[in-house]
């Protein structure tokens, strides 16, 4: 008498499908989307302008690459698997940010390398408030971006589609990190860490909006890149692997060429 196997468990089924999603989002993608969410934390900690009404610090200049490559996977692998990717990078930011602060503290006679030690060190409270609002902000930017693909029933894979549902999400998602960044560093760990040091809340709203404005100019320079690539995914088959496994079918016999 034969035995069925077990069905999987979903904590094994969640753990397989983001195995696949790992494989088959291609690697470009990943290291650039990784990259972006390392330097975007250390370019975080200098203010690059502050007046009464504007404060901008160095994260926007490369966050909206971290944006335009979450607009890239939820196009096309949904925006679960964007989510997905997005938690990764985060850790591996973590990751990224242990080392760093594990070489700051190791002494070295060979020069003085304070400033080198406080800047790589890093500083815990703007860790934990980037990680926050990174994590917040593409959650809302990947199922943004999807909802409003939705609205395109007639041509869901048009270039007005791609460019209507990155261009909205991107703007409400930067704004959204920006602010919750900013709210937590700048209104409420700073002024106890950083001698008294603060911005205003009309600050915080401004840097917000004012940076996610600049951040959607880049998306709109960069999206016929990311329009390009949707399409060229598409045309190759791009994910074949995690689409039939998570649709139920058996990734095995469909990565053998057997039906």
């Amino acid at each position: 008498m034969s035995k069925t196997n077990p069905k999987p468990s979903r904590l094994a089924r969640g753990l397989k499908e983001t195995i696949l999603l790992l494989r088959t989002i291609p690697s470009v993608t990943v290291a650039l989307f990784v990259l972006s969410v390392i330097t975007m934390n250390l370019l975080a900690n200098k203010t690059l302008v502050q007046t009464e009404y504007l404060a901008l610090d160095g994260g926007f200049l490369v966050s909206w690459l971290s944006f335009l490559c979450m607009d890239i996977v939820t196009k096309h692998f949904g925006p679960k698997a964007a989510t997905k990717l997005s938690i990764f990078a985060m850790l591996v930011n973590l990751l990224a940010c242990g080392i760093f602060y594990i070489v700051s503290i190791i002494p070295s006679q060979a020069d003085d390398y304070s400033k080198f030690n406080e800047i790589f060190g890093g500083t815990w409270f703007i860790l934990l408030s980037s990680s926050i609002a990174f994590l917040a902000s593409a959650i809302l930017n990947n199922f943004l971006n999807y909802l409003i693909g939705k609205l395109f029933k007639k041509n869901p894979d048009g270039r007005l589609a791609y460019v209507v549902r990155s261009y909205v999400s991107t703007f409400i998602g930067q704004f959204f990190d920006n602010l919750i960044f900013a709210v937590l560093t700048f209104m409420l760990f700073a002024p106890i860490f950083w001698d008294g040091f603060h911005w205003t809340f009309i600050q915080c709203v401004t840097c917000s909006l004012i940076g996610a404005a600049l951040e959607l100019v880049m998306e709109v320079v960069f999206s016929p890149i990311g329009y390009f690539v949707c399409k060229n995914w598409k045309k190759n088959d791009i994910g074949r692997a995690y689409f039939d496994y998570i649709e139920g079918n058996d990734y095995e016999n469909t990565h053998n060429g057997k039906q």
